[in-house]
């Protein structure tokens, strides 16, 4: 199945956060899956905190900081209130959340042009972001600190490898004088089709990795395959499964095909993490409580269609017309 159907979003986020926190039956025992969250690229998303108040997500992924290398440095919140964001992650925090920024995302303006690059960008995100003390850097989100950096490779970069894993070999060395934790943990977003943060991902030291399986068509017409690829190479890192949650991207996905055909396989691996929402989250929509939303389900009329679903099936729960639905 292609992921080519375009259905809406807020009962995408229903159907994931029914499938994963309610617990489909998975091969990998014991595993429900996360719901990981790209926050901070669209103004009226709400607030971080509004994010991790939803019940929905379990990891929020900050973004950008879209410029780096060469001794410059950007954050993009797309007009949010940046100093309102460290009180944020420390509500996170107490939520049991964890808290990742992005580095990179879709603009042209990064690049580690020397291993030297690595060393200072990795030395300005452990003083500005994470447990760093170092005097005269500035700390965009105060004292709150992220669990760690997210690499978004999708634009940016010279001809050949930038020298991202020097970057990560040097932002996990900030890790070895502390004993019984990881203050800095690393992610991955990548377009399964990428191979951009390849040579990071070579140095086995990223816990988590968002592949973007929508963008790219390769991908979206043979997601089995790659996913099967993908959990093999990366054996030692949970492996999340990147869906748009805009019926208006490219490989946006019907929900029921997500829940009864895709959902199911991708937790038979032993390292499948969960799902990455890679659309702005929009308060309030992703409830069945709301009894003044209107849902609309275009199913195919034909069992010989994927998604189509016989008329006595029990629909999922936790959705408009399901079993806890309004």
């Amino acid at each position: 199945m292609a992921l080519t159907r375009r259905r809406p979003a807020s009962l995408l986020l229903l159907l994931i956060a029914a499938t994963l926190l309610a617990g489909r039956p998975a091969a990998a025992t014991g595993k429900t899956g996360n719901i990981v969250v790209f926050w901070g690229r669209n103004k009226d998303e709400g607030s971080l905190r509004e994010a991790c108040d939803t019940g929905t997500y379990t990891i929020a992924v900050i973004s950008f900081l879209d410029v780096f290398g060469r001794g410059k440095y950007h954050l993009d919140l797309s007009g949010h209130d940046v100093s309102a964001v460290g009180a944020d992650i420390k509500y996170c925090h107490s939520k049991k959340f964890l808290v990742f920024l992005s580095i990179g995302g879709f603009g042209g303006h990064y690049s580690l042009p020397t291993a030297q690059s690595a060393a200072d960008v990795a030395d300005y995100l452990w003083n500005a972001y994470m447990l760093g003390t170092r005097e005269g850097v500035h700390r965009p989100f105060g004292d709150a600190y992220v669990d760690g950096i997210d690499f978004f490779l999708d634009g940016g970069g010279r001809p050949g490898p930038d020298p991202y894993d020097e970057l990560a070999r040097r932002l996990w060395d900030y890790n070895k004088p502390y004993r019984g934790r990881v203050p800095v943990q690393l992610t991955a977003t990548s377009s399964c089709g990428d191979r951009r943060v390849g040579r990071a991902l070579a140095t086995g030291l990223f816990t988590r990795i968002f592949v973007r399986f929508f963008d790219y068509p390769q991908c979206a017409a043979n997601w089995q395959q790659e996913w099967d690829r993908w959990t093999a190479e990366q054996p030692g890192a949970q492996i999340y499964f990147g869906l748009p949650a805009s019926e208006k991207t490219v490989g946006y996905v019907h929900p029921l095909d997500l829940y009864y055909d895709i959902i199911p396989v991708v937790q038979k691996a032993a390292n499948y993490g969960g799902c990455a929402s890679h659309l702005k989250q929009e308060r309030d929509r992703w409830t069945a409580a709301q009894p003044s939303t209107q849902i609309y389900l275009d199913l195919p009329a034909s069992e010989r269609k994927v998604g189509y679903v016989h008329p006595k099936q029990e629909p999922p729960c936790c959705y408009p017309g399901g079993a806890e639905g309004g």
